[in-house]
């Protein structure tokens, strides 16, 4: 028998359903391994590694015409795109920056530090498989110390519990498994599934890697990615669309890299928040089907929901490279309904770049953002007295690991290698997948960077998440250090603060390290040969695919068995790197009284601070014990020092997590103050999960970056924003908090919030939330995962009685 307070739950269950259009698809589930049919006769699979499971390009058609009809206008890309993924195309609204979408994606993308807590949920939902073709991909738990054979080896051994939980879960619930050593997920969803017309969430900010494919793919929490897999509408703020009109062509010493750089400098790390970034233009033809990947996964550093491109023929040229010859055939058939803009489509903003006359760019140093013309780096470095000397150059990540990335790299190489001379600074090489290290090392591509001192990594994310065992510099030591990867935030990459981490394109990485000094600018400057000549570097040259089609490599791909229902996924109680979730509190339906000020955040804070990488992504699949990393790198403005605030309850000064379990031991709430775009970066979920877990109930700033609020929400934390950002100053470290009215908690509707200061003063301000209808019931049931669980136990037990 269910409860009165069940029943009332399951009611609000039952309004959260109807109100995502969920319940009717939920009653009918088939729970059973599914095969994805396209509508009509015509079949062509997703994936050569899913022969039977269909692209929907007729049904996509289908539904657009209905919205097309309904809005009596041209379409972006992007609207196409996401409007014929609609799960109630006749009825939903469509309206941009306003109204919320319920879709329904093609595919989930899963790497393993996410994936081990989505795994964790989904089985929590009480599911037998997932309902939604679906992949994991181990790529983040390879640390990078000596090379990529013997890194590989010590992962495997160091992550053997993590790797086989999730091979045990793959299997059980029909999930894609991608082996460590595989490769980085971007780049193994572009070699394998992505393809024009696809709507893909993942569980990484850099997922959007899939558009310079022609697809929509979105970095998410591991909770949306749950909901999809459980056959659920899969919600999303209607965004905004910037268009990015390219002219002229690229040449010379300008990458693709140099698009994206550039396009940072003008919109900043907020400018993209809430809008997919689309382009088109004359331009768009010159850039190689992987240098449009780059330019939309860098998309990400943005804040932009998504970046795209639409599709051409070399989209259709790379498909074919990878054995998908069938997928641009039938693109083909589309392309004008489904994976172009219509003509006079209109964008809300339109950035102009000429690619003729765009230079090599250098970004940084400690954000993305930072954007300096080649000709004007050298001069800001030593105005601003950076450490002139590269210790470092790396190469590869999801970003920049490409075929033609390599071989463009490789010509640079073959130059110094003629004129005798190797690398000055140390020089690393991350090759994004297996297919792209055998292809390069079957070429000869790999020797001649290791010619001039380059080690080539794992195929793994490696430094570019913080999985660096640095020995160079010691901690606190100021450097330099220049990649081609796509983000560069304070401690990102090695952990130490001081690094000076600057992001270029391969070829200027590769130019940069055979100099050994941040100003040199190969456009003009000179390097000296071994017999003491002085000689210009050529511009750069490669291969947008290699001729002799590329070498797979070693066969790193676990398919699911047919039926997978007898195997078991065990949790040792005893582990320090897995534990099975227990549900969050419901809401108590009373207001949040005087609650102290767990920390009032200062300046930048991105996901990193919330909840740091490097050593810590060991524990991603243990909540408890990750949450000993919370905050740990946030600024406290009461004394400007990083994981040192004072427990009001005790007066006395801790750590960060330290203070929270002590309240939590105390049943005492508390909040966090932030400043603009917090959360932005990575979309772990951690960074929500871990300040819900340690007692957190709300989280008030001047703005969240999207994929953070959403997670927030996601986890029954109240994600709140100043109607006045100058109220941010009227809050002090040692205030409390009240937030009042919660059982009138409505959509566009603002939430009171009190301050008592220390004196005794009282001051009122007015709080804004973007909470929907469903949302709200999220959080009156403790979680969206509650909400979820609840409902299915109900069906489960009326089928019972």
């Amino acid at each position: 028998m269910l409860s009165r307070n069940s029943s009332l739950l399951i009611s609000s269950i039952e309004k959260f359903a109807y109100a995502t259009q969920t319940i009717s698809s939920v009653r009918h589930l088939h729970l059973t391994r599914t095969v994805y049919a396209a509508t009509k006769s015509k079949q062509v699979s997703l994936s050569p590694l899913e022969p039977n499971k269909y692209i929907k390009y007729e049904k996509h058609a289908a539904n657009l015409e209905i919205v097309k009809k309904r809005l009596n206008q041209p379409l972006t890309l992007s609207e196409k795109i996401l409007y014929s993924h609609a799960d109630d195309p006749k009825n939903q609204q469509f309206e941009r920056g306003k109204s919320y979408l319920r879709l329904r994606p093609d595919r989930v993308a899963m790497q393993d530090a996410t994936a081990q807590m989505a795994v964790l949920q989904f089985i929590s939902s009480g599911l037998p498989n997932v309902l939604c073709p679906s992949t994991i991909h181990c790529d983040h738990l390879i640390e990078a110390q000596v090379g990529g054979e013997q890194d590989l080896k010590r992962a495997k051994d160091l992550n053997k519990e993590v790797y086989n939980f999730l091979a045990t879960a793959s299997a059980k619930y029909d999930i894609g498994f991608w082996k460590p050593g595989s490769g980085i997920i971007h780049q193994i969803i572009l070699e394998n599934y992505a393809y024009p017309g696809l709507l893909l969430i993942g569980t990484d900010s850099h997922t959007p890697n899939g558009g310079g494919l022609g697809g929509l793919c979105i970095g998410v929490g591991g909770a949306d990615a749950v909901d999809v897999m459980a056959n659920m509408p899969w919600e999303l703020k209607c965004p905004k669309v910037i268009g990015v009109r390219l002219t002229g062509e690229l040449s010379g010493w300008t990458a693709p890299k140099d698009v994206i750089l550039k396009l940072a400098g003008i919109l900043t790390v907020k400018g993209g928040t809430g809008a997919i970034v689309e382009y088109f233009g004359p331009g768009v033809k010159s850039i190689s089907c992987t240098g449009m990947a780059t330019i939309c996964n860098m998309g990400a550093e943005i804040g932009a929901t998504t970046s795209v491109f639409p599709y051409n023929e070399r989209m259709a040229e790379y498909l074919k490279a990878t054995k998908r010859e069938d997928i641009a055939s039938f693109a083909n058939e589309y392309k004008d309904v489904l994976l172009t803009a219509d003509e006079g489509a209109k964008y809300d903003r339109v950035v102009d770049i000429n690619l003729s006359e765009l230079q090599p760019h250098v970004n940084g140093p400690f954000t993305p953002d930072l954007a300096h013309p080649i000709n004007k780096l050298g001069e800001e470095a030593v105005k601003n007295k950076w450490p002139l000397d590269i210790r470092v150059g790396l190469i590869g990540s999801c970003t920049n690991s490409s075929y033609e990335d390599m071989t463009r790299a490789a010509s640079i190489a073959q130059q110094a290698i003629e004129k005798g001379i190797k690398a000055k600074s140390q020089y690393t090489v991350t090759p994004g997948s297996e297919q792209i290290r055998a292809t390069i090392e079957r070429d000869g591509i790999a020797q001649k960077l290791r010619e001039i001192g380059g080690i080539v990594l794992a195929n793994a994310c490696g430094p570019c998440i913080g999985q660096w065992d640095r020995q160079d510099v010691k901690k606190g030591e100021k450097n330099t250090i220049i990649s081609s990867y796509n983000r560069n935030f304070t401690g990102r990459n090695d952990a130490n603060p001081q690094t000076h981490a600057f992001v270029a394109s391969p070829d200027i990485v590769t130019a940069m390290i055979l100099s050994g000094d941040i100003r040199f600018n190969p456009l003009t400057d000179y390097l000296t040969a071994a017999d003491g000549s002085k000689f210009k570097l050529k511009p750069p040259s490669g291969d947008n695919l290699p001729s002799q089609g590329f070498d797979p490599g070693v066969d790193t791909y676990q398919e699911p068995p047919k039926d997978g229902s007898s195997l078991k996924v065990d949790v040792d109680p005893k582990s320090t790197r897995l534990e099975l979730l227990e549900p969050f509190q419901t809401w108590d339906g009373k207001d949040l009284v005087d609650l102290p000020i767990l920390i009032k955040i200062k300046g930048k804070c991105t996901t990193d601070h919330i909840s740091a990488a490097g050593p810590w992504l060991k524990y991603r699949g243990h909540l408890d014990n990750i949450s000993n990393n919370m905050f740990i790198a946030a600024v406290n403005e009461e004394n400007s020092e990083a994981n040192n605030i004072k427990n009001r309850l005790t007066n006395q000064w801790g750590k960060v997590p330290d203070v929270a379990r002590y309240y939590k031991s105390k049943n005492v709430p508390w909040v966090v103050i932030g400043d603009e775009n917090y959360g932005e970066g990575s979309s772990r979920e951690h960074a929500a999960l871990e300040p819900r877990h340690l007692g957190g109930r709300a989280i008030i700033v001047k703005s969240f970056a999207r994929i953070h609020e959403t997670n927030l929400k996601k986890q029954g934390l109240l994600a709140l924003t100043f109607d006045n950002p100058s109220d941010y100053d009227k809050i002090k470290p040692d205030d409390k908090i009240s937030i009042v009215g919660l059982n009138k908690l409505a959509p566009n509707e603002p939430v009171e919030c009190r301050i008592k200061h220390a004196d005794g003063r009282t001051e009122t301000i007015k709080l804004n939330h973007t909470f929907n209808e469903p949302q709200i019931e999220w959080f009156k049931a403790g979680s969206a995962l509650n909400a979820m669980r609840t409902y299915f136990a109900s069906r489960k037990e009326q089928k019972q009685a």
